[in-house]
Parts: structure tokens; sequence; C-alpha cells
């Protein structure tokens, strides 16, 4: 089984806030920022994405896995009504792209 890494998705009040909130606590700097609307951390065990929404600040958008095996990318709800996606790191990028197209990843070369 290839190594899979646990999405968490949140709403936040405030990206830079946030930003420097979490880059603390994850003690690496995100590896894309969209300016005032979304970040995005891929640590060795945890892809963990923030959007804004101050209506919603604090609260789980949905999880999932970043699981390289990943056919195409698929949502389902647990027991729970909790939203789980589950994709590869390609396909995630390219939805981030598709809704924001000026996002950058500089943790990539072919990005830059």
């Amino acid at each position: 089984m290839s190594h899979r890494r646990v999405h968490i998705a949140l709403a936040v009040r405030e990206l830079g806030a946030s930003i420097r909130d979490y880059s603390e606590r994850l003690g690496a700097d995100p590896c894309c920022v969209v300016e005032g609307s979304y970040a995005l951390w891929r640590t060795e065990t945890l892809n963990l994405s923030i959007s804004v929404d101050p209506t919603a600040a604090g609260t789980l958008r949905h999880m999932g896995f970043e699981d390289p095996d990943a056919g195409a990318p698929s949502v389902a709800k647990d027991v729970n009504g909790i939203e789980w996606e589950r994709f590869t790191e390609a396909q995630q990028r390219e939805e981030i792209r598709h809704k924001w197209p000026h996002a950058r990843f500089p943790d990539r070369r072919s990005d830059g």
C-alpha cells in the first residue's frame, strides 16, 4: 500500500494570521499560497488546506487522503456526514489551478 497523507480542510477568518499560526504549529511554510484566499501545507503525514471564509471560521470543511494510488478524484460522506475526498497530489494542484489560475507552488521547479 502506498503512503497516504491525511487531508484536512479548514475555514479561517484571516489568511495571514492563519498562515503564521499553522506554519509555526507544523514547522513548515505552506507549499502554495493564493493571496487573500487559500494556503496549502504538505508535510510527510499531513495535507492541510485553509480557505478564507469568515462566516465559517474555525470549522472543518472536509477531510480526506492524498493518495498516489487514487484514480479519479472522489468524494464520499462518512456515517457522520463528514465529506472525505481522495486525490493525488497532481489532481489537487490541478483543482487549485482551476480555481486560482495564478496559484504558485514554489516547492516545484516546473511551477516556477
